[in-house]
């Protein structure tokens, strides 16, 4: 039974390889749609089988063990090595949520202060320009009562001409508008959750900019345009972005040089792929593995209760 709960933990280093290959052989939304969904069930079944995983070693506590009505051990495998891995389970669990919970409240803090540095200022139609030199352009989310802006400084504003500044706006955007925060918080909190998705993160960063680009080339009707301001906001940003959320889209996010590469080709069109099904399987496969890990788990309790194959004690 233990076998099978460790399946899960281990499928996610597929995941990175296969997003590689889909973001570029898919179009970007449906890329973006894939990706995320396959990094947030792979980090629930790896949660769960941690979860899992720590009941034999819980089981080993009296008080725990009269819980459940236990009148023997729970049998799960040969004791050493399942005492072992439960242990190792309830380490990587603890060091998981505690993870999670800070960076999430850290996240958080910067979301409130990002939009506690624009309440003030002036806005026409989800537009705020702040009066700064230094070039900078994102989509900020909303947060609580605080409704998304495109924040664009004026230092950004001069470095491009009239055209690509509609590009970038139009860019920025279309963040809001198909709400890529979401995407990107629920690809950075798989991350936490297993070190292999951490990876896919980045494809998921990757696959949003890619959208975004290609909502910003059908409406500027010029993929020349749209890489040349792509390109060039990317150069004028001299700074980091470290005050703002990880899952707040900027104008230099990803990694421009091949943004500009696939704006200069042509539109992508396919929207399955090898890889696309491969993911499909490896999520199926996970999920296959835990739960039927977890129904040997629980059959194990039920024995260790005295219960017979009737359901009878």
């Amino acid at each position: 039974m233990i076998a099978l709960l460790l399946i899960p933990l281990v499928l996610p280093f597929a995941l990175p390889p296969l997003a590689r290959r889909l973001v570029h052989r898919v179009r970007p939304e449906i890329a973006l749609w894939a990706l995320t969904s396959a990094s947030a069930a792979l980090a629930v079944g790896v949660v769960a089988c941690l979860g899992v995983l720590l009941l034999p070693l819980a089981l080993t506590i009296p008080a725990v063990a009269a819980l459940v009505d236990l009148i023997q051990p729970l049998e799960a495998g040969p004791g050493v090595l399942v005492l072992t891995l439960s242990a190792v389970a309830g380490g990587a669990l603890a060091v998981t949520s505690v993870t999670a919970v800070r960076r999430t409240l850290s996240e958080v803090r910067r979301l409130r202060a990002a939009h506690s540095d624009v309440a003030g200022l002036p806005h026409a139609g989800g537009l705020c320009v702040v009066v700064d030199d230094t070039p900078d352009a994102y989509a900020l989310p909303g947060g609580g009562r605080s409704p998304g802006r495109v924040v664009v400084t004026t230092g950004m504003l001069s470095a491009l001409a009239a055209a690509e500044r509609e590009v970038l706006l139009a860019h920025e955007r279309a963040h809001l508008a198909a709400r890529h925060h979401l995407f990107l918080a629920t690809a950075q909190l798989a991350a936490w959750c297993h070190p292999a998705l951490a990876a896919v993160a980045a494809q998921v960063s990757f696959a949003a900019e890619r959208a975004a680009d290609e909502t910003a080339a059908d409406a500027a009707g010029d993929r020349t345009l749209t890489a040349r301001a792509v390109g060039r906001a990317a150069l004028a940003i001299t700074r980091s972005r470290t005050q703002l959320p990880s899952f707040t889209p900027g104008a230099a996010t990803g990694p421009v040089p091949a943004r500009v590469k696939a704006l200069l080709s042509h539109a992508p069109t396919r929207r399955l792929a090898p890889a696309l099904l491969v993911v499909v399987l490896v999520i199926g496969a996970a999920g296959a593995s835990a739960i039927a890990g977890a129904v040997s788990v629980h059959t194990g309790v039920e024995i260790a209760q005295g219960e017979g194959a009737d359901g009878c004690h």
